[in-house]
């Protein structure tokens, strides 16, 4: 019982020193657009509105994705305040999640050891990392797609429990439908099909528990659904059918890249496991078990098949591929829990080539200099790419150190550590960009400055984070983008022309606005009444001089 209770308190230590290494960065960092910017203010929005139904961007509908995210960060605000650790506090906890399931299953799987080196693998990987302290809804999305088919797995290894662990898949499934919507359903879907049919075994579909799973998730999913349709009624067709298949089918959102486009984001985003991943995918695909479920296969055709699917989709961005990789990591762990004293060398021989190179190039970053990123933002870039490459380095060197002398484990276990804390420095030496990419630094002067009442307008353009820093929205000028279809619901939030905006701003009391330098150019050469606040790489902060008549 002693031993028992010690084990446990060590575990605990770990996972507490673990969490804080996950968890400590979140407000080290500037929000950046879009995405930060775009899912930091819609919650903000409904904690300001008391809407929790319908969800807004600069207030105007946005029904591009579904509300769960927006519901778990407006209660984050609503708790600790709006700060940028608390905007990225939902993806941090569903990849932290993502982390501890995987080492719960790959040891319920396969024994502790696995467990742990999947831990290591998923929670050290470029990609999960930097996605699980960056705002998308990708991590919310491959997380409970990562509870659903783990839930799926036991189901079918543990016979006793199949009707408890049929009921975390179909929650884990709605509550992927309420992050991202239909294609939690389809992907799950797809992969079933495709393992009943290559590996002619049609067991899992008798634990499926379908009515009261179907019920569990209709419970779950299907409320704000429909709630959400009834207070709009333009609702339904947008989402699924334009966020979905048209989004699928067409190139309507301008993301088409080629089929292979995955690919190299794959090799990056899996470093420092991604040759290992390879071969864990090809030797995992052989396991055969005759006579029952094989969970390595039905995790092989989760890769391979999520893979595909978003390969051949029109619309791509890299963090689409995020799901493959708590699955990717599940069996690299089995695998490298056996992985020869040899084999691991060579694969730490590769990287350090890798490593070397990303020596080289990391100082010359310094040299990318142009109108958008000055010298001193690409100065300080490098410096920071540079120390995460020499980090990277002493870690591959100490691993195969401890490899030769025969501590495998403890050498996987340095590796991961090390190539986490090298990740996150990349992250961090991204914030370096934030004059560029950020509405920060002159919110901070505009912010003082700014009454409630007075409007702000932003012309043909806008900038996601303005509104978060803000703490107030935007009137649009002449700019409509994704929010196309919410203006043409509401087109009394928007000014369609600049010269309506000119005409406007000469009535007005006090305005500021946010215009571009090339406009901002173009109004100074007119004449028009204006005084800088102040400038980024991008835009101009203006403010109706004060005392300045009416025309």
């Amino acid at each position: 019982m002693k031993n028992r209770a010690i084990s446990w308190l060590l575990l605990l230590a770990v996972v507490s020193a673990l969490g804080a290494a996950w968890f400590g960065t979140l407000n080290e960092r500037k929000l950046v657009r879009p995405d930060e910017g775009r899912y930091a203010e819609i919650p903000r929005e409904m904690v300001v509105s008391g809407d929790w139904v319908t969800p807004r961007l600069n207030g105007i509908k946005y029904f591009e994705k579904p509300a769960l995210q927006y519901w778990a960060t407006a209660a984050g605000y609503e708790i600790f305040g709006e700060h940028p650790w608390t905007a990225r506090l939902w993806p941090a906890l569903t990849g932290f999640g993502g982390i501890l399931l995987a080492w719960f299953l790959g040891w319920r799987l396969w024994g502790p050891r696995a467990g742990v080196l999947a831990a290591a693998i998923l929670g050290s990987s470029l990609l999960y990392n930097v996605m699980g302290h960056v705002i998308t809804l990708d991590m919310s999305l491959s997380f409970f797609l990562q509870v659903a088919w783990t839930g799926f797995i036991l189901a079918q290894t543990e016979p006793g429990k199949s009707r408890q662990w049929m009921w975390l898949a179909w929650a884990g499934l709605a509550l992927a439908a309420l992050s991202k919507g239909l294609v939690a359903g389809v992907l799950t879907g797809g992969v079933l099909i495709a393992y009943s049919v290559i590996n002619r075994d049609i067991s899992p579909w008798k634990r499926f528990a379908p009515v009261s799973g179907l019920l569990l998730f209709l419970a779950i999913a299907a409320p704000w659904f429909i709630v959400v349709s009834l207070a709009n009624p333009e609702f339904p067709h947008f989402f699924f059918i334009h966020e979905h298949f048209e989004r699928f089918l067409t190139k309507v959102h301008h993301r088409y890249q080629p089929d292979w486009y995955f690919i190299p984001i794959f090799f990056l985003g899996a470093l420092p496991w991604a040759f290992l991943s390879l071969h864990a995918l090809a030797k995992s695909w052989t396991q055969r078990v005759v006579g029952q479920f094989n969970p390595e296969r039905f995790l092989v055709l989760w890769i391979l098949l999520t893979f595909a699917f978003f390969s051949v989709s029109s619309s791509k961005l890299p963090p689409y591929i995020l799901p493959i990789f708590p699955a990717l990591a599940l069996l690299g762990g089995r695998v490298l829990a056996d992985l020869s004293r040899r084999a691991l060398l060579i694969h730490l021989g590769l990287l350090v080539i890798l490593a070397a190179v990303a020596l080289w190039l990391a100082p010359r970053m310094a040299l990318e200099v142009d109108a958008d990123y000055s010298r001193e933002m690409m100065k300080g870039l490098a410096q920071w790419l540079t120390g995460s490459a020499a980090i990277w380095m002493l870690t591959l060197i100490l691993a195969a150190r401890l490899v030769w002398r025969h501590m495998q484990l403890l050498a996987l276990v340095v590796l991961a550590a090390g190539s986490f804390i090298a990740g996150s420095g990349v992250l961090l030496g991204h914030d370096k960009l934030h004059p560029f990419n950020s509405a920060w630094s002159s919110t901070e002067k505009i912010r003082p400055l700014l009454t409630p009442g007075v409007p702000f307008y932003s012309v043909q353009w806008y900038e996601q984070t303005l509104p978060f820093y803000l703490k107030r929205t935007v009137t649009l000028v002449e700019y409509q983008d994704e929010m196309a279809f919410g203006i043409e619901q509401e087109p009394d939030k928007w000014i369609p022309t600049v010269a309506e905006f000119k005409q406007r701003w000469l009535t007005d009391k006090d305005a500021f606005a946010m215009v571009s330098i090339a406009n901002f150019n173009a109004l100074k050469t007119e004449g028009f009444p204006m005084e800088e606040i102040s400038r980024d790489q991008r835009n101009v902060y203006i403010r109706k001089p004060q005392g300045s008549t009416s025309q």
